[in-house]
């Protein structure tokens, strides 16, 4: 149902045939409810400046950053209440618990190099066995950990991850950074424009 629905097109160089070594990165986007659709829509955490981030890894398995277990404001290495989910696509698209084709989002496929491939596969194996950082308000959060993944596979700049945190604070800053790529690469862009009922974030 999502691929009926993905049709608009960034990039006029689009990534026809794309190499099974390609990843796609999935953002939804944060939104609240419409003035006039207020008593029937649902908060979403985060709100227009929220949303959620994960990579498409392997076909129909997205990987994401979510909190598990006590939320916490700061970040606590010594007692990690996160993990690596993975989802069905489906699945991926419900996690506000909202229809998934009423959900605004893009998706930025990415190419990637055999040795990247590789990278990214060994760095999902690792982080779903054992999560490097806690999820936290002031802290790591899905932006930032996809970007993570993204630097340690060499398709962005490394930073040290204070630098990360604050760069990558919400989604909306690694969705801007990577259509900027995008353009710049020929990388391919899909979107879904999202319900009317919501108010939803803007690049």
């Amino acid at each position: 149902m999502i691929a009926r629905v993905l049709v608009i097109i960034l990039c006029s160089h689009c990534v026809c045939g794309q190499s099974a070594h390609a990843i796609r990165i999935h953002f939804l986007y944060g939104s609240r409810p419409h003035p006039a659709y207020k008593e029937s829509e649902k908060r979403w955490f985060g709100g227009r400046l929220g949303g959620h981030v994960g990579i498409e890894y392997a076909p129909g398995r997205v990987l994401s950053f979510v909190p598990r277990g006590r939320f916490h404001l700061f970040s606590r290495p010594r007692n990690v209440h996160s993990a690596f989910a993975v989802h069905a696509v489906s699945e991926f698209y419900s996690i506000f618990g909202a229809d998934p084709g009423s959900v605004k989002s893009a998706i930025v496929t990415i190419p990637l190099k055999p040795s990247q491939r590789s990278l990214v596969d060994s760095i999902v194996y690792t982080y779903r066995s054992q999560t490097p950082y806690d999820y936290a308000l002031i802290g790591m959060r899905c932006a930032a950990a996809t970007y993570d993944i993204l630097a340690h596979s060499g398709v962005v700049r490394k930073y040290r991850p204070l630098k990360t945190i604050w760069k990558i604070f919400y989604p909306r800053k690694l969705r801007k950074l990577l259509f900027r790529k995008a353009e710049a690469k020929g990388w391919q862009v899909d979107w879904q424009p999202g319900s009317t009922k919501r108010k939803w974030d803007r690049d």
